[in-house]
């Protein structure tokens, strides 16, 4: 069976306070987009599982991989037969944009249909979550507030429909751990959703990235790529998660073709170019 992880941005990220267990309460709207992965899991052909990669370099062994640690963890509790797991990584890693985690959440929701376990969403959800913060979202797959630590989830009426979206991932890495080091958490001035819910034209300005300011002072790149997809005509750009992503979202008068002759783009040939649709 073959399934196609999907990526997600984040829109608008604000680090509501540091919490007594060294983590951070957080307050990010999880949007899906169109970049995936593509995962096949086959019966195996020897007598235990395995995983093998390829595409971009995966740099981690197999049983600490997420994918297989998610496998374990139904094998473990179903008592599942071993199976031979193959990840294409096309998602770029260390960009804010979850792609391990929605490797791990579709493991489970393909888990779920080759072997008719019938857990239901909420089953997968439960069982992602233990995997890591944001793998649960990637069972539900659809706009969501994330607040705790990423990890609790509320649906949110955000349709980007009509939007492209224009992603660039330079040659830069952010630590997440190092990136929360350096911010200094607050409470939003304006809730999230509530800034959502204006037209994408009025986010500019109200709609921010706490770990903007502290991760554009040690990468001034990714503010200047920022600035040049606005610039180029965006109607909002930020930094996805922790970064180091930058995203663009354009109306629907720039075509995918018009901005890939962008430039810019000509110096960061890890971009990508979509319509935005989460349906």
């Amino acid at each position: 069976m073959i399934v196609f992880p999907n990526a997600k941005i984040n829109v608008g990220l604000n680090i509501v306070e540091r919490r007594p267990d060294g983590y951070h309460n957080i307050e990010t709207a999880f949007y899906p987009i169109a970049l995936t992965d593509a995962l096949e899991i086959v019966p195996a052909t020897g007598s235990d599982a395995s995983l093998t990669c390829y595409g971009n370099p995966v740099d981690c062994p197999a049983e600490k991989n997420l994918v297989m640690k998610a496998f374990r963890l139904m094998q473990e509790q179903f008592n599942l037969p071993p199976v031979d797991i193959h990840l294409y990584k096309h998602i770029p890693d260390g960009a804010g944009l979850g792609g391990g985690s929605s490797d791990a959440a579709f493991t489970l929701t393909t888990l779920n249909q080759m072997f008719e376990l019938n857990l239901t969403k909420d089953q997968l959800a439960q069982m992602a979550a233990s995997l890591g913060a944001d793998c649960a979202f990637f069972i539900y797959n659809t706009p969501m507030m994330a607040t705790g630590i990423g990890n609790v989830f509320s649906p949110i009426d955000l349709d980007l429909k009509g939007h492209t979206l224009l992603l660039i991932k330079p040659a830069v890495s952010v630590p997440t751990r190092e990136a929360y080091a350096q911010v200094t958490p607050q409470p939003a001035q304006v809730p999230i959703p509530e800034i959502l819910a204006r037209p994408v034209q009025q986010w500019s300005g109200l709609l921010v990235n706490d770990f903007e300011p502290s991760v554009f002072a040690q990468h001034p790149e990714l503010a200047s790529i920022k600035q040049s997809l606005y610039d180029a005509g965006a109607i909002y750009a930020a930094m996805s998660g922790s970064g180091s992503s930058i995203f663009g979202i354009f109306d629907n008068n720039h075509s995918a073709s018009e901005l890939q002759q962008l430039p810019l783009l000509k110096h960061y040939p890890t971009h990508f170019i979509f319509p935005l649709n989460h349906s």
